[in-house]
C-alpha cells in the first residue's frame, strides 16, 4: 500500500480539511484529493464525509485511520533506525511541547542537558497551555508533550511523569518565612494568585475547597499570568503566593525568598508525559524519557 495515500488521509482525518492537510504537508490541495480518491477505489469504500463544513472519516474511515497510525509511526521508526549509523548516536530533531510551569522550569533544564549529551540530536521545545500541547501531540505534531492537570482524550495518552511539590512562599524577612500557619492567618496577608485555568492555581482551589474554603475567603488583590510574574511579585514585597517547587528551588537557596507551610494544606500535583496513542516512539524519544525519569528520581 502506499504510505503517501495513507499520510494524506491521516493529515485529513488530523485537520478536518484538505486544504489545511495539503498546507501541514507541504503540496498542494488538488494532490492530497487525489491520494485520497486513489485509496477510496482501491478500498472500494468512501473513507471520508465531505457534505459538512468539515471532512469527517466515515465509519470505514475510522478503522482504516487506527491502523493507518501504526504503519505510519512503523515506517518513520523503521526509517529512523535505518539512517542511524551508529545505534548510540541519536540523529534527527526531538519536538517536545509543555504547559509553562513544567516548560518555563524543570523541562527546558532536562532538554538541555540531554541536548549537550546527544551533540548531533536537534531538541524544540513549544510552551504553551495545557490543552494546546494535548492537541498538538494528538496531531502528531508534537512527540511528546509534558503537562500538569489534562482532561482525558482518546488520542493521546498519559503517563505519570514527577510530582510537582506547591509552596507557600513570601520574602526573607516576612512574618511568615519558616513558619506553620493557619489558613484563618493566612487570610489576613496579600495574596497573589495565578490566572484562572493555571496549574498551580487548581492545586490550591482544590486544596482550599477539601478544607471547606474557596480563593473568595482570601484577601486576592493580584491575578498575574505566569510563574515568573508572581514570584518577581512576591520577591517585590506585594504578597504572597502559592507557587511550584521548581519554579522556586534557586531562590529558596539563595535565600531571595523563604517558604511556609499552612495547616491543612499538603499541595502537590502530578507532571505527566503525553504520547499519541498508536505511535511508535522514536529512539531520541525512548531516551529522553529514560534520561528524565532517572534524573528525577
Amino acid at each position: 500500500m502506499d504510505t503517501r495515500q495513507l499520510a494524506a488521509f491521516c493529515a485529513v482525518v488530523e485537520r478536518e480539511s484538505f486544504s489545511q492537510a495539503a498546507a501541514r504537508l507541504g503540496v498542494t490541495q488538488p494532490a492530497v484529493s487525489l491520494q485520497v480518491r486513489a485509496l477510496e477505489k482501491r478500498l472500494g469504500r468512501q473513507l471520508l464525509d465531505r457534505s459538512g463544513r468539515r471532512v469527517v472519516p466515515t465509519e470505514a474511515g475510522l478503522r482504516l485511520y487506527r491502523g493507518a497510525q501504526k504503519l505510519l509511526a512503523l515506517e518513520e521508526q523503521l526509517f529512523e533506525d535505518v539512517a542511524a549509523e551508529d545505534e548510540g548516536s541519536l540523529r534527527g530533531r526531538l519536538e517536545v511541547g509543555a504547559s509553562t510551569g513544567p516548560g518555563g522550569t524543570v523541562l527546558a533544564l532536562l532538554l538541555c542537558e540531554f541536548q549537550r549529551r546527544n551533540p548531533e540530536l536537534t531538541v524544540a521545545l513549544s510552551v504553551h497551555d495545557t490543552q494546546r500541547i494535548v492537541e498538538l501531540v494528538a496531531r502528531r505534531e508534537l512527540e511528546l508533550g509534558v503537562v500538569g492537570a489534562a482532561r482525558r482524550q482518546r488520542s493521546v495518552s498519559f503517563e505519570p511523569l514527577f510530582r510537582d511539590e506547591v509552596l507557600l512562599v513570601c520574602p526573607p524577612d516576612h512574618r511568615f518565612a519558616g513558619r506553620t500557619l493557619s489558613l484563618e492567618e493566612l487570610a489576613t496577608e496579600p495574596l497573589i494568585v495565578m490566572q484562572a485555568g493555571a496549574g498551580v492555581r487548581a492545586v490550591i482551589e482544590d486544596e482550599l475547597r477539601r478544607a471547606g474554603m474557596r480563593l473568595r475567603d482570601f484577601d486576592v488583590r493580584l491575578e498575574l499570568g505566569l510563574q515568573e510574574s508572581v514570584k518577581s511579585a512576591v520577591i517585590a514585597g506585594y504578597g504572597v503566593t502559592f507557587i511550584s517547587r521548581w519554579a522556586v528551588d534557586a531562590d529558596l537557596a539563595a535565600g531571595t525568598l523563604a517558604h511556609a507551610r499552612v495547616e491543612g494544606l499538603d499541595p502537590a500535583r502530578q507532571i505527566s508525559l503525553v504520547r499519541s496513542t498508536g505511535r511508535l516512539p522514536s529512539r531520541a524519544a525512548d531516551a529522553f524519557v529514560a534520561f528524565a525519569r532517572e534524573r528525577l528520581g
